[in-house]
């Protein structure tokens, strides 16, 4: 009982406390060893040195490679303007009469491309601005529409994205980045046209009440200035992750003598590797390519390795708070109860999932320590691994973004925004939209038994 009591407290004072603006580098191993101690089963040191630090490590060897590769991608995508000629592009072409659609295509497309997630923000927040300025819609929207193209489909649900947290299920599961294709365009496709047609009707109800753009003092629209490269060069890069990761994850990769080659050697075929080698390529690329667009180049690439240090850590720490939880008896007891439930076994995955990701504000992070504490239980349940991981990613995108989550903070704070100007669409599009897409992906997976 001490043992059950521990984890729900520590769970939602992290919860509270991240909420409140606490960093998890500090509040995870604290309410690791609270744990520990308030269950009296490991000493409360013993949990620090022995549990949580030995998986915080192990994750952050599993997946460093990535979190670099695509900071660094995504500040030399910033650095040289090419993401903002990206938008320009995307912009013009589909006009200002359709703006949000506007918005969410350019944004999505760069998440997609291997720009990291608050890389892509800080990029499109000025586009997003001017394109919403021009066609008068509120400026309250344009959180909801950033976070539509960047948390949600593109992250999450579309087959082949490089965002890492797409890449965390093919260690575990031995799968790759495009797996369960069918279910993810299917949930790519309720998210983007239910999301949009949602912030479409949002913006005419605005406009039959009056309401337009607003006044918004120090916007900070300067990102727009300065030389970029034309789309075309600007958009290589992206294709070159594209080409690459499919190339690599369904023809070398995939082949059996080269699984053979390192199976000879001791070793295996590790799913991230792909979408390493993408970037790497692209970011060379960029440097030759691109090179009189960059004005302090080893400075731009040493800002984008240190970029990737804090999301690394924070979900590495709460994968090792994740590992301590999960050696305390107590955990075994509320694991059993929740596979005891009397629903599909795939609904057991997508519950479990999303109420991790939702303690911990983390999509990533609640992947991270379902993962770690629940994969071989998932497993277990016969469920195809391809829709194991795309369930598991997807369902981890939905209360991830609660008030508490530091990507909605971070976002509201680039747009000059609050939670009560911008939140109740911004979940709409995070929350609501990704949670009745996987809902729906499941149904339709149970009835057709199609991956």
């Amino acid at each position: 009982m001490l043992g059950v009591i521990a984890i729900i407290l520590t769970l939602f004072a992290l919860m509270y406390f991240a909420y409140r603006g606490v960093t998890v580098l500090v509040l995870a191993p604290i309410l690791a060893m609270t744990a520990a101690l308030l269950s009296g089963e490991i000493p409360a040191l013993s949990a620090l040195s022995d549990v949580f630090m030995p998986a915080a490590a192990s994750y952050i060897a599993k997946y460093f490679p990535v979190f670099i590769a695509g900071a660094v991608f995504g500040k030399l995508m910033g650095a040289t303007g090419a993401a903002r000629s990206i938008a320009h592009y995307i912009s013009e072409k589909i006009g200002p009469n359709y703006a949000i659609y506007a918005v969410v295509v350019a944004t999505s497309l760069l998440t997609y491309g291997g720009v990291s997630l608050f890389v892509v923000v800080f990029a499109m927040y000025p586009i997003g601005s001017m394109l919403l300025k021009e066609a008068d819609v509120p400026k309250r929207l344009l959180p909801a529409c950033l976070a539509l193209g960047a948390f949600t489909f593109t992250m999450t649900a579309l087959p082949g994205s490089p965002q890492y947290i797409n890449t965390m299920p093919t260690v575990y599961f031995g799968t790759d980045i495009y797996a369960a294709p069918i279910l993810g365009i299917l949930g790519s496709m309720i998210i983007f046209f239910g999301g949009t047609g949602f912030l479409n009707y949002r913006a005419k109800k605005a406009k039959l009440a009056g309401e337009g753009y607003g006044v918004h003092l120090n916007e900070g629209l300067e990102d727009l200035e300065g030389d970029a490269p034309g789309f075309g060069l600007a958009i290589a890069p992206i294709a070159i992750v594209f080409v690459l990761n499919f190339v690599l994850t369904k023809f070398y990769f995939a082949s059996d003598a080269v699984r053979a080659k390192y199976a000879a050697a001791g070793y295996a075929v590790n799913g991230t590797w792909p979408v390493v080698i993408g970037l790497s390529v692209a970011v060379v690329f960029i440097l030759i390519s691109m090179k009189s667009y960059l004005r302090e180049t080893n400075k731009t690439i040493f800002d984008g390795a240190v970029g990737s240090l804090l999301p690394i850590f924070n979900t590495a720490s709460e994968v090792g708070y994740g590992g301590v939880i999960k050696s305390l008896a107590a955990f075994t007891t509320l694991k059993l109860g929740i596979v005891a439930l009397t629903i599909p076994s795939l609904f057991k995955v997508g519950i479990s999932t999303t109420l991790l990701a939702g303690i911990v504000g983390s999509a990533s992070g609640g992947t991270a320590i379902a993962l770690e504490v629940l994969s071989k239980d998932f497993l277990a349940m016969g469920i195809n691994p391809e829709v194991l991981h795309r369930v598991m990613i997807m369902a981890a995108g939905g209360l991830d973004s609660l008030p508490h989550c530091g990507a909605v903070i971070t976002l509201l704070s680039v747009c000059k925004l609050n939670h009560k100007q911008s939140y109740i669409d911004l979940a709409a599009m995070t929350v609501a939209a990704p949670l009745i897409a996987v809902t729906c992906v499941m149904i339709f997976h149970l009835v057709t038994g199609l991956v």
